[in-house]
């Protein structure tokens, strides 16, 4: 299994996991709101990190793999 999917998953199903806890969240409907919109946004944020990281990753072993190739030229 690819890393990126790893990831993509791990990431998924904590969205979800946040989801499901404030919309079962014993406050009232405009706090809820305000809650979803908050770790929504959180979430955001923590998804670009995570992609940004494995962006990194990819681009290393791109020009990592590249230079092995010019390199057997």
């Amino acid at each position: 299994m690819s890393t990126e999917k790893v990831v993509v998953g791990v990431l998924a199903g904590i969205a979800v996991g946040v989801l499901f806890g404030v919309l079962f969240a014993p406050d009232k409907g405009s706090e809820t709101r305000k809650k979803i919109s908050q770790k929504g946004t959180d979430s955001l944020e923590g998804i670009k990190e995570k992609f940004e990281e494995l962006t990194k990753i990819v681009l290393e072993k791109f020009v990592e793999n590249g230079s092995e190739e010019l390199a057997q030229k």
